[in-house]
């Protein structure tokens, strides 16, 4: 898929997928396990991000402790992304959360942008975008134009699933931003989901199928 698109492949990660596409998997469930799948993600996510050292003392001695230095942001696609949300705020204690809300036009299958609450300072921030599904890639292209309008310049998007005609779309507007995914699906069909895919993540996790 090119060196962008970086597939998070663990076997804990292909257990959680297969527990999110089975259609019997109850409401309590689908969101534990987003939860717990978004954890795994954030770790290999977030494996570039710098560190300065400090000294600390241990009960013995002192010697050098770590801390974050780059500035985080976590900016979820509204709904949908808040899914996603408290499983990397587990390990990115320090980051900062904005929002972003996005709907796709039934109709003409475009992103609609009704939202917006971004912290500022994101020009010197590393920013995570967040959303379930990358399927045409409108939703995640419309973001990253926005945030670069912003002036972020360091962005990284985040999805459990991806379809190729999205990351292709994505990459078209956006070479430089890498894609993270746990699994990259078959193609989309006629009404523009993902398949195999998940359903529509946002209604399976909050319950309004």
């Amino acid at each position: 898929m090119g060196k962008q698109v970086i597939i998070i492949d663990h076997p804990l990660i292909k257990r959680n997928i297969s527990i999110l596409r089975d259609k019997t998997t109850p409401v309590n469930q689908f969101r534990d396990t987003v939860n717990e799948l978004s954890t795994l993600m954030a770790y290999e996510v977030t494996k570039d991000i710098n560190v300065q050292t400090y000294e600390i003392h241990t009960p013995l001695e002192k010697t050098e402790g770590y801390f974050v230095s780059d500035q985080i942001v976590i900016i979820p696609i509204l709904r949908a992304g808040l899914g996603i949300l408290d499983g990397f705020l587990k390990f990115l204690h320090e980051a900062r959360v904005g929002m972003l809300g996005l709907y796709r036009d039934h109709r003409t299958h475009e992103p609609v942008e009704y939202y917006s609450n971004i912290p500022s300072g994101i020009e010197n921030s590393v920013v995570i975008l967040i959303d379930p599904m990358l399927a045409t890639g409108g939703s995640a292209i419309m973001a990253v134009d926005y945030l670069k309008k912003l002036g972020a310049k360091k962005i990284k998007f985040v999805c459990l699933i991806a379809a190729p005609e999205g990351i292709e779309a994505f990459h078209a507007k956006h070479p430089s931003v890498p894609v993270f995914t746990a699994s990259v699906d078959r193609c989309l069909n006629h009404n523009k989901y993902i398949l195999p895919g998940l359903g529509d993540a946002g209604d399976r996790f909050f319950g309004t199928m």
